[in-house]
This record gives C-alpha cells, structure tokens and sequence, in this order.
C-alpha cells in the first residue's frame, strides 16, 4: 500500500501542474484552448473518480500535503462533472471531521459545488465577475455573516481576499 501511496501521490502533483499549466486557457478567446482545459479537467475529474472509489478521500495521511492539495484542486475544478464534486465534497466533510482535511479547502469545495448548482455560496469564495474594478462574489447565504464564516475556516476577510485579485 505504501508503494501505491507513493505513486499516487506523484499522480495527483502531476495532475495539478497540468492544471496550473493549462489553466490560464480557461476562459481563453481561442475555441480550441478553451476545448482544450474542459478536456484536461474532465479527464482529471474521472481519474479522482477512480481514486476516492479505490482510495476514499486521498488525505494528507496518504498521498501527503501536496498531493492531498492537488486531489482537492482537481475536484474544484471538475466544474461540469457535479457527481464528482458532490462525491469530493462528502469525503472531504468526513475528512475534515476526522482531522484528516483542510477546512479552508473544503469551504472553498463547499461553494463551487453550491454554485455549481445554481445554488448561493456560504464563504463567498465563488467570483461571478468584476464590477467597476471590483470582484463581486456569486450570491450568498448570509452576506451579513460572511467574514465570520470564512474566519471559521481560516479564510481572510473578503476584502482581503479580492484585492489579490484586483489589479495593482
């Protein structure tokens, strides 16, 4: 088991550099670059099917912390594959419950998946777009309570949070 740890541990970092390098084709102009990440991320979101099949959640216990961030960053980004999500989600709830996960990543987790859904955020974490130079997050569940929530989780306050973005 341990040789299958290691391995997959190498697995998911190789995933999540694929990912950072084809990330900025996101939201490209180009068809075949845009085409091209939907694929990257649909083949990595089945592959992290067949892993929390084999694996359950792949902790840090397991793989390690950058291998455990990686399968975390593969399941935020298995944006049209929501079984997967939903599935990332649950076994992380239990992860985190266990000790074994990041609160931060799983409240990060939490509202792609709800905005997957067409459903509002908790943290505030989703970005639906800019405004007059400012981020605006996807609607909220309690807005009032945001900065609280993400406190909780260890989350900077959001205006902290969205000036990282925001140009210099």
């Amino acid at each position: 088991m341990a040789h299958d740890a290691a391995a997959l541990a190498v697995e998911l970092a190789n995933m999540a550099a694929a990912d950072h390098r084809a990330a900025v084709h996101a939201n490209s102009d180009d068809p075949a670059e845009q085409l091209a990440w939907r694929r990257l991320t649909a083949r990595h979101g089945d592959r992290l099917g067949e892993i929390m099949d084999e694996y359950g959640w792949p902790t840090a216990e397991l793989v390690g912390e950058e291998a455990a961030h990686a399968a975390w960053l593969i399941a935020q980004h298995s944006d049209r594959q929501l079984d997967v999500q939903r599935r990332a989600l649950h076994l992380m709830q239990q992860a985190v419950s266990a000790g074994s996960a990041s609160p931060r990543e799983l409240a990060f987790l939490c509202d792609r998946t709800l905005v997957n859904e067409g459903r509002k955020q908790v943290y505030g974490t989703q970005i639906a777009g800019v405004k007059n130079g400012s981020p605006i997050p996807w609607p909220c569940e309690e807005p009032e309570r945001m900065n609280e929530l993400r406190a909780e989780v260890g989350i900077e306050p959001f205006d902290e949070y969205v000036a990282k973005f925001s140009p210099a």
